[in-house]
């Protein structure tokens, strides 16, 4: 529900209104915390990303009532192929190996984020919008967060502080530190048009230049193309009949000839985290709590996973632990499993398929193809990457 005066206390103030902080606001009120939820914009800006969701998120999505079939208009995702260019190295992925309808589906943020944003309005949460987080102080027994509003700023106590932001607040925190990690790198987005119906196929292409996943989007995909600065600047300005013949080239017949293009546009790629993902008074979600390489399309089913994961550990703890340094630990032991291997998994994808030696190479091919041949482990790395570890 909109909130149209701001109260002088909340008992869990949660600074974000994405699909991350929506989940964990959502799923909160429903189970009678008293939520605010401070939303820095009014309205949620067109954005071209289309997000790579896992069928374990959108069952999380779903159970909180933030999955709408006709709103989102999600493209279900039934195998994944991965292979590399220039070798035989390949492995695919499907959903009937886990005994699931779907891997995943690929849904597009605006799209997600102005839903979530539908939902909470009519929701138990009190949410405010257009109301930015200016100041967080943190003390023993609560947290002191002063907000802007139309009419000044207003300040107000909460027993937790849950920033689901993207992190641009963490230098108001003196117990949490970010370190961040600079890829040199640029992802490429463009809506392109098979030739052939891609009947629900994702494809990860590890080319000699950078990485590219084809995500399917309604009846075309959504590229996302990792390139140096310079490179990306250069794939934004040819025309398209060379863009294309780049991409089909790095394809090769691994996956369908691209024949349409839409807009493009890039943004740069950076690995965030952070030394821990609690405080005195504050819990750390989603891109708060670490910002990935989007080469495996983790990032956004991490966060809902540290929403999910963080609600629990709220709603199974007595009501005088909420927010004291017990139940947060909690909360930071539950994660540390699942992020930190995500994390390196993401990270460690990109150190090792950016070497151009010609040896590891060929390991690299031979590594693809023990993948694909061992069902065992193969329906392993499945599982983790709908589930994460458990």
């Amino acid at each position: 529900m909109l909130c149209t005066t701001l109260p002088s206390h909340a008992d869990i103030l949660i600074v974000g209104g994405g699909p991350v902080g929506a989940l964990i606001a959502q799923r909160l009120a429903q189970g009678g915390q008293r939520v605010l939820l401070a939303e820095a914009r009014r309205d949620v800006p067109d954005d071209p990303r289309a997000l790579a969701l896992s069928f374990a998120s959108r069952e999380a999505l779903a159970a909180n009532g933030l999955w709408d079939a006709a709103a989102l208009a999600p493209t279900a995702i039934g195998r994944v192929h991965i292979s590399q260019q220039g070798t035989l190295g390949r492995t695919g992925l499907a959903a009937d190996e886990l005994g699931l309808p779907e891997l995943g589906y690929t849904v597009r943020y605006a799209a997600l984020a102005r839903h979530a944003q539908r939902v909470l309005q009519a929701g138990p949460a009190a949410i405010s919008l257009g109301t930015p987080v200016l100041r967080i102080r943190q003390l023993p027994r609560y947290a002191a967060v002063t907000l802007g509003t139309p009419h000044g700023e207003h300040t107000l106590t909460c027993r937790l502080v849950i920033l689901a932001e993207g992190g641009k607040l963490l230098g108001e925190l003196r117990d949490i530190r970010q370190r961040s990690k600079s890829y040199e790198q640029s992802a490429v987005l463009a809506e392109v048009t098979p030739a052939t119906p891609h009947e629900g196929c994702a494809y990860e292409r590890f080319a000699d230049d950078g990485p590219l996943a084809l995500l399917p989007d309604g009846r075309n995909f959504m590229l996302v193309w990792t390139q140096a600065p310079a490179g990306a600047a250069d794939r934004l300005a040819l025309a398209e009949a060379d863009f294309l013949a780049q991409i089909n080239a790095r394809l090769g017949r691994r996956a369908p000839q691209l024949v349409g293009l839409g807009a493009r546009a890039s943004w740069p790629l950076a690995l965030k985290t952070v030394d821990s993902v609690v405080g005195q008074r504050v819990a750390l979600v989603g891109n708060a709590a670490q910002t990935l390489h989007p080469v495996a399309g983790q990032g956004l089913n991490l966060g809902l996973r540290d929403a999910v994961t963080l609600a629990e550990v709220i709603a199974t703890s007595p009501a005088d632990q909420l927010g004291e340094t017990a139940q947060l630990a909690r909360y930071q032991r539950l994660r540390s499993q699942d992020a930190n291997l995500v994390t390196h998994f993401t990270d460690g994808l990109i150190t090792l398929f950016e070497s151009p030696n010609p040896a590891l190479k060929h390991a690299r091919s031979l590594g693809l193809l023990a993948l694909d041949a061992a069902a065992p482990l193969r329906r392993g790395f499945a599982r983790r990457m709908v589930y994460g570890a458990r």
